[in-house]
């Protein structure tokens, strides 16, 4: 069988959800049926050794990818290994940089070519257009060029016709394919020896939520924490364990003592993917207060599948993708994204009942094995990439 080509500029070593989610794909393709094509990374060898499907690295940093000399260089690598590969369809990560070698592939050697979107990118995408008619017709050219665009949720994909629409990019609206996002059920499950994370991050005894992102604004970690302060005495032993970083942690541990929290919350940095298992196995429950703000927006929430994957009740933001990934009532509960009181009400609702919380992630363990599994989405990705193929013949 002919192998897909996929362009990724985001990719292991390189951390982020795109980089983890392209790293999934590399892992569950079927061996020899995908080729990764991306840039070079301190520790490279030992990365792309762990995947069964090849990775054929362009001989700069990855970061240059994004710049005129890298993408050219890019784009006619890709062009070589599309041939060499005899590739029969092609996969752009992103639009921006991978869009431009997928249209060049595509022009060269005469394969379809399909995009991912993720939200955040369509909303920053579209601000851009308004702002500029040089980017506005950059980005009508690369879109137009695609023969589809696989959208990781059903947000997420009525924002990409939207702005199909407003740029006049000749895509139709089925055009534009859902394909939701997974998880690793065999590594993400309930029932592991959480004993030694707790030694290793200092995690004493008590119920615990956790979240696991990046400490952004859109994240709704600050959310939490003022839900966490608005729970009564009977809550006193509930503490909170943030496991990620980024440019808002000196903002949220300053509010967590501000609210009298310090003592009762962990910013966990620095995390190895390793310890993430255990990790939501010391936890009772899962809070993700994810909202728009801004550019920024929750278009999947790979970590709410992950939750759900190790048995643990979701509480979640009614905001952006989020809905896709968690079920109110089944297996999580939802509330509006930036309520205080509703998040608190929700806490309260999940670590009040025991009953409840082990229904809600009992159904959502069992929902991640049915559907929110990585072959799965490998199945739906090549179903996609079947109709896309189609529809460029039908256009010809």
């Amino acid at each position: 069988m002919r192998p897909h080509l996929l362009l990724a500029y985001d990719f292991p070593p390189m951390g982020g959800g795109i980089a983890r989610a392209m790293s999934e794909l590399a892992r569950h393709y079927p061996p020899g049926e995908l080729v990764i094509s991306t840039g070079e990374g301190e520790g490279t060898d030992e990365v792309d050794a762990r995947f069964p499907n090849r990775v054929e690295r362009v001989p700069i940093p990855a970061a240059r990818l994004k710049a005129l000399p890298g993408v050219l260089m890019w784009s006619r690598q890709a062009a070589i290994l599309a041939r060499a590969t005899n590739a029969e369809f092609c996969w752009a990560a992103t639009i921006k940089p991978c869009g431009y070698p997928a249209r060049w592939v595509s022009e060269r050697v005469g394969i379809p070519f399909g995009m991912f979107a993720y939200g955040h990118d369509f909303l920053l995408l579209r601000h851009q257009a308004h702002q500029s008619r040089l980017k506005r017709r950059i980005a009508r050219g690369l879109l137009g060029a695609a023969s589809g665009i696989v959208a990781c949720s059903n947000w997420t994909a009525a924002l990409v016709r939207s702005v199909l629409e407003e740029l006049d990019v000749p895509l139709a609206p089925e055009q534009v394919h859902v394909v939701h996002l997974g998880t690793d059920v065999k590594f993400f499950r309930p029932g592991i020896d959480a004993s030694s994370v707790r030694a290793k991050y200092h995690l004493g005894p008590g119920r615990w939520l956790i979240t696991v992102a990046r400490v952004v604004p859109h994240k709704g970690v600050d959310t939490v924490l003022h839900a966490l302060s608005a729970l009564g005495p009977e809550f006193a032993d509930v503490q909170y364990a943030v496991v990620g970083s980024g440019r808002a942690l000196p903002e949220m541990r300053t509010l967590a003592k501000e609210l009298g929290l310090a003592s009762r919350v962990k910013f966990l940095t620095d995390v190895p993917d390793a310890d993430l298992p255990a990790l939501y196995n010391v936890a009772t429950a899962y809070v993700g207060m994810s909202r728009e703000d801004g550019f920024d927006a929750e278009g999947f929430g790979i970590a709410f599948a992950e939750a759900s994957a190790s048995g643990l009740p979701v509480i979640a933001g009614r905001s952006g993708g989020v809905e896709d990934v968690v079920t109110d009532g089944q297996t999580g509960v939802l509330v509006p994204a930036e309520a205080f009181d509703a998040t608190a009400d929700a806490i309260r609702l999940v670590l009040g009942d025991a009953a409840l919380a082990r229904r809600l992630g009992a159904a959502g363990r069992a929902r991640a094995e049915r559907y929110f599994h990585w072959d799965r989405v490998v199945r739906d990705l090549r179903s996609a990439a079947r109709d896309m193929s189609s529809e460029a013949v039908a256009r010809t």
